[in-house]
């Protein structure tokens, strides 16, 4: 049986917020909006900027008013940010940005860990962030995290995830994502639960967010493109991780990933060169990085390289 592939994916770069969230130290706001300008200059469409959360419990993340209020802003992208209540997107509001993120983890204990609240009662206080927002002409999208797998319950029911995802879209959101906080996810896993979700919520745009805890992500991203997911997350240089997931690595690279599209001839619309030089900037900025790229190049790079050896 041929699988049909998809002829483009959408990309969304969550590095100036995922990926920097765990980070022993704060990235300069300087560095944070050349971040968000690069990608967006390297034609990603979609930037998740930082979040409005509290200080204390991200304090990666206090900057993210003076950042959203800064940065140049490119006609087409579109520019979202992570809230976690109310107070979080009056803040978006106020500093620019028109785009929402709520999340809520399908498994209880991450919830309590993460935001001391069940599901249930996060998605209560979400109804008056989906009131608001669609007062004010701000756009609102959702995740449930621990999708794949929780590290203090282990697998999660995908009844229990469907079962998130409705009372999401019961609020009105029609673009939900996935997440693999803490990569536990497998292929056949992500193939299942999204082909699911996808037929209980067709209506729904659905992102996969992988993390590559378990070296898995880019197989995991395969399985969802065959289940028909297009669109993903990703972080340069492959940062991030989760403060209130133990085990929680980076994100997949976004450089390895753009770069897999690109191989499989999947247009992503992004310059992928543009992409791997800002992974390798942010690299030295933080002193590390979860990339195959940036160690070994692409695979374009390997073969005029392999030319010129059999010509000396």
């Amino acid at each position: 049986m041929s699988v049909q592939w998809p002829e483009k994916v959408i990309f969304c770069e969550v590095g100036p917020r995922d990926g920097l969230q765990n980070e022993p130290s704060t990235l300069a706001v300087e560095r944070k909006i050349a971040l968000i300008e690069g990608v967006a200059d390297a034609g990603v469409k979609i930037v998740e900027v930082g979040s409005f959360v509290h200080p204390k419990a991200v304090p990666q993340m206090a900057d993210t008013d003076e950042v959203a209020r800064t940065f140049r802003r490119v006609e087409g992208v579109e520019y979202r940010a992570l809230v976690a209540n109310l107070k979080g997107v009056e803040r978006a509001m106020a500093s620019g940005i028109t785009k929402v993120k709520l999340t809520v983890s399908a498994s209880e204990s991450h919830a309590k860990a993460n935001l001391n609240k069940t599901p249930r009662e996060l998605i209560e206080g979400f109804k008056e962030c989906a009131a608001f927002a669609a007062a004010h002409g701000m756009e609102v999208s959702g995740a449930v995290s621990t999708a794949f797998g929780c590290p203090f319950e282990g697998k999660v029911p995908p009844s229990q995830i469907r079962e998130i995802a409705g009372r999401m879209h019961d609020l009105g959101l029609t673009e939900l994502s996935l997440s693999d906080t803490t990569g536990m996810a497998n292929p056949r896993q992500v193939f299942d639960l999204s082909s699911m979700m996808i037929k209980e919520f067709p209506a729904v745009r659905w992102f996969l967010h992988f993390h590559n805890t378990r070296g898995m992500a880019l197989a995991n991203i395969v399985a969802g493109m065959q289940a028909g997911v297009v669109r993903f997350d990703g972080s340069l240089a492959g940062l991030g991780g989760c403060p209130y997931a133990p085990g929680a690595s980076g994100n997949i690279a976004s450089e390895d990933m753009i770069h897999m599209f690109h191989e499989m001839g999947i247009e992503t619309g992004i310059d992928l060169g543009h992409i791997i030089a800002l992974a390798g900037q942010l690299r030295d900025w933080v002193g590390h990085a979860d990339s195959a790229v940036l160690k070994a190049g692409t695979c374009a790079e390997l073969v005029p390289l392999t030319a010129a050896k059999k010509q000396g």
